[in-house]
């Protein structure tokens, strides 16, 4: 490159224009280059924020540089050569394309109509095959590979070139979005591991879920080395996003972590099309200058891919920079529409908008106009982007990569605002598409059926996919891959349980502290403790856990570096590399991304980690439902807590943080196992029947995540009873206290905080009313659903056969008497079983929203207090003719249940 040419990309990333002695600038940038070659980026780095300061002191006024110009930012005199064969990777990513769109295409058959999407693949396959063929390594390299987040709407390339790797087959291909009627040869809609679980490692196509769980990932990694349990020190996680995508607040709102942590084992590639799903991202503004300030702002390093190769020669001759302000200042919209019209038209539009570049195409075609291309389908261009983001030290990357959506597909689909939702060519698209890619397919073969134009494969013998397949077998394998084998984990000794088993003594303890007492001791186990990651967000004194915070301490890579504030307490803050309690602040989304990571580590990395995500119970599914779904997909395996659980136990936080229907939530999601635990004990055979399920290798489905909501309540919590039914602890019910009366006979079904008001109500029945009652506590009104529901659908498939009664019929056979069922949450909770119990069923329930009173009263106001229960009982009795009828009137009377400051279930002890 000549000193004109070095001169000018100065001048140009410095924002100024015409420069007056190029040879002293070029004499500037030598010597800043000397620096970085001899002393690397971290001291250039310094180097350069102490003159800025030095500038500063001098009142030499510069611009606050957050963007560059519309440029790229490596200029073409710094791009590192090529190491591929290009030619032959350009044929290959033909075949791809073309296969990827046949494939979607194929499924648009009138018979199948399944959709797929085109046109983000047909843009972005540059942007993969570099990364395929360079870049993104293997599960058998022996830095272990990388972590690749993919589009989800890109998902027709993965499968298209998993095909010419000889991974799948033509009849896979065909089975696209049809899982099954052509089960055994199905492919997933997007990226989803669950469904796919030998294929895809991360679920990425519900927005903005992606690059949150990318950013997790790469801090997963780092947390796993500096603990000492995997060296992932050559591992690198890439995640593929959309400019659209980045508009989610998920996608922008945990920048900041990255650049913390320094997570240069982390790049972001943003796909910028300028399109969205229905028109432009920016149609008056410009997306990637916008994304450049955004990052450069948040703290990481930025790499600008704007223009292919065609533009060097027009921006070496620039030398007034007409050029660089026309591409400043032209927005999105226009650029949107150039890409859907022609050369002429670029001409006239773009370049016609000032003399001095009008004349500086004066020379070309209108078909070399139109062959200048975008950057991001140059390989030359994305390739010097990737090294430098792969190279580079102390930041996160982020390339920001012009493309054009649907390129290559056709005049119908390059650039236009529909193209997202295309899902299939005409035989004259499939025919100019086919010449385009120079595909070896006649026009017979399109012509015999349209719908139907064949796939093409050139044998696993020829040049090109031997070609492929060696580029993969150096970088470690093919990518997706899922690896399903892990180290052995040694579960806890039995004996890590017993502090829960023997209950609190004459102490109070709510069933949040004998849980956190509990997962101290798991903590403690020699073998197995080092894999709880124990996850909160900024609760950790609400729920007791900073007496976690002097042992196992909490996970920070840069140690703690200040003179602590409580340094001299007993539960002082303590920072550390190798801390294992990971605090994301005040990040309930954050917290689920670093569940995600530890829970999956078992597959991602062969190193089992068990995540204890504890939190307000309000701010859980109710806030990051999305972000649990995802890590269900995932296959994540830990444990969900819901602390400060309950409508009416939280006293005084009032209506944000009053949860009564976290239960449901939860239930939505097929991989969570929900529990209710009234007391430690319980609590204790759940957590060890969940460990036993994920890693003790028996289980049909270890994947699973448990929800166990615990409440602040103190109470005092009672020894594990003898003979106790540990099956019914763990299939949802089982008889706490049978009846004494000698009366009438009524049952009383409880969960959770609810249970002790149950067995006040039992003893209150027996003492005024001789009835006697039965306390069933239950643990997982949901699990009791999920079976009745299994039940019926088995006699529904099998008519033939006897009928399964469900696990809640057969623990009540026998019971005499209607049902009362109450617990500290809305109505839907309990009466999720009310089908499936033989007795007359009533539900009491906490139905609308909370508010801030004594527990007490709270409990009065929803009445599903102790007395409530009584009257309620006594309602159904008289109906059966088994109490005088005015016997509940009566009672209604006597405990002024219209009183909500006659209410007695409850304390006013524990922390809000």
């Amino acid at each position: 490159m000549t000193a004109i040419d070095d001169s000018t990309a100065a001048d140009l990333l410095a924002g100024g224009f015409g420069d007056h002695d190029p040879e002293e600038t070029a004499e500037w940038s030598e010597s800043l280059d000397q620096l970085i070659d001899a002393r690397g980026t971290a001291r250039a780095g310094f180097i350069m924020r102490s003159l800025l300061e030095r500038a500063g002191s001098r009142r030499i006024g510069l611009p606050l540089a957050t963007t560059t110009d519309y440029v790229n930012t490596i200029p073409a005199g710094r791009e590192p050569a090529y190491p591929g064969d290009e030619e032959t990777e350009r044929r290959y990513r033909a075949w791809m394309r073309w296969n990827a769109a046949v494939m979607v295409h194929r499924a648009q058959h009138p018979d199948i109509g399944v959709g797929g999407h085109i046109s983000t693949y047909a843009g972005a396959a540059t942007l993969y095959e570099v990364g395929f063929n360079h870049f993104f390594r293997g599960k058998d390299h022996p830095g272990g590979g990388d972590q690749v987040f993919f589009q989800g709407h890109a998902s027709p390339g993965m499968y298209a070139r998993a095909f010419l790797e000889g991974r799948l087959t033509e009849e896979d291909l065909d089975g696209f979005r049809q899982e099954k009627s052509k089960a055994g040869h199905a492919l997933s809609s997007y990226p989803h591991p669950r469904l796919m679980p030998a294929f895809w490692e991360f679920p990425t196509v519900s927005m903005g879920i992606g690059p949150m769980n990318a950013i997790y990932q790469a801090q997963s990694n780092r947390y796993l080395h500096n603990r000492g349990i995997k060296d992932t020190s050559d591992q690198h996680v890439w995640a593929f996003l959309g400019d659209g995508e980045m508009d989610e607040p998920e996608s922008r709102g945990l920048l900041q972590l990255a650049a913390q942590e320094k997570l240069d084992n982390l790049t972001f590639v943003v796909n910028c099309n300028l399109q969205r799903l229905d028109g432009p991202v920016r149609g008056n503004g410009k997306i990637m200058q916008e994304l450049e300030a955004f990052f450069h702002g948040a703290g990481w390093n930025v790499i600008k891919v704007v223009w292919g190769r065609e533009w060097d020669a027009l921006l070496a001759q620039d030398n007034e920079g007409h050029l660089v302000e026309l591409m400043n200042s032209t927005p999105d919209g226009d650029y949107q529409t150039y890409k859907a019209e022609s050369g002429g038209f670029v001409r006239e539009h773009f370049f016609g908008r000032t003399p001095q570049t009008k004349d500086l195409v004066a020379d070309l075609s209108d078909d070399e106009i139109w062959n200048l291309k975008r950057g991001g389908h140059d390989y030359r261009k994305v390739y010097a982007a990737y090294k430098a983001a792969a190279d580079f030290k102390g930041k996160p990357t982020v390339v920001l990569v012009k493309t054009v959506k649907g390129y290559g597909l056709g005049a119908r689909f390059e650039g236009r605002n529909a193209t997202h939702q295309m899902k299939k060519l005409t035989l004259e698209d499939l025919k100019a598409f086919r010449d385009h890619l120079r595909i070896p397919i006649t026009d017979g073969q399109l012509e015999a059926d349209p719908y139907r134009p064949p796939y093409y494969h050139p044998g696993m013998d020829a040049p090109e996919i031997r070609y492929l397949t060696k580029r993969r077998s150096e970088l470690g394998g093919s990518v997706p891959a899922r690896r399903r084998g892990h180290a052995e984990v040694k579960l806890p000794d039995p004996r890590a349980y017993d502090v829960a088993r023997r209950g609190s003594g004459r102490q109070q303890a709510a069933t949040t502290m004998a849980f956190v007492r509990l997962l101290k001791d798991l903590m403690r186990d020699k073998e197995f403790g080092q894999r709880v990651v124990p996850i909160v967000p900024d609760e950790s004194r609400t729920f007791g856990m900073d007496a976690f915070f002097p042992t196992a301490k909490i996970y920070n890579p840069g140690g703690q570096n200040y003179l602590s504030v409580d340094r001299d307490l007993v539960l002082a803050y303590k920072e550390s590399p190798a801390g294992q309690l990971i605090h994301p602040g005040i990040n309930e989304a954050g917290a689920v991304a670093a569940f995600t990571a530890a829970g999956t580590s078992y597959a991602t990395h062969g190193e089992p980690l068990v995540p204890v995500y504890v939190f307000y119970s309000m701010f859980g599914f109710q806030r990051t439902g999305d972000s649990f779904w995802a890590a269900a997909d995932q296959m994540a395996r830990g444990f969900i807590i819901g602390a400060t659980a309950g409508r009416t136990t939280l006293t005084g936080e009032g209506l944000q943080h009053a949860d009564g229907h976290s239960p449901l939530l939860a239930a939505t999601n097929p991989a969570v196992v929900i529990y209710d635990p009234a007391y430690g004990y319980e609590t204790a055979h759940i957590l060890r029947a969940g460990l036993e399920r994920m890693y003790g290798g028996t289980h049909p489905d270890p994947n699973v995540m448990y929800y166990l909501t615990v409440y602040n309540e103190p109470i005092v919590q009672p020894a594990e009873p003898d003979g106790l039914d540990v099956d019914g602890v763990l299939r949802g019910i089982y008889k706490l206290r049978a009846g004494a009366a000698g009366g009438a006979k009524a049952q009383l079904l409880a969960s959770g905080v609810a249970v002790p008001w149950a067995l006040e109500a039992q003893q209150i029945l027996a003492d005024d009313w001789n009835v006697s009652a039965d306390v069933w506590s239950v643990t997982s009104w949901t699990e009791l659903r999920r079976d009745g529901l299994a039940a019926e659908r088995e006699a529904f498939l099998d008519p033939g056969a006897e009928a399964r009664r469900p696990f809640v019929a057969q623990q009540l056979d026998g019971a005499e008497g209607p049902v009362v069922a109450v617990s500290d949450y809305m109505a839907q909770v309990p009466d999720q079983v009310r089908q499936f119990v033989p007795n007359r069923f009533a539900t009491l329930g906490a139905d609308g929203f909370g508010f801030s009173d004594t527990r007490a009263a709270a409990r009065r106001f929803f009445n599903i207090d102790s007395h409530s229960i009584v009257v309620r009982a006594l309602q159904l009795l008289a109906e059966e003719g088994k109490v005088p009828a005015d016997a509940a009137a009566e009672a209604f009377r006597r405990y002024r249940l219209d009183d909500v400051n006659a209410g007695t279930s409850g304390n006013a002890g524990g922390d809000a």
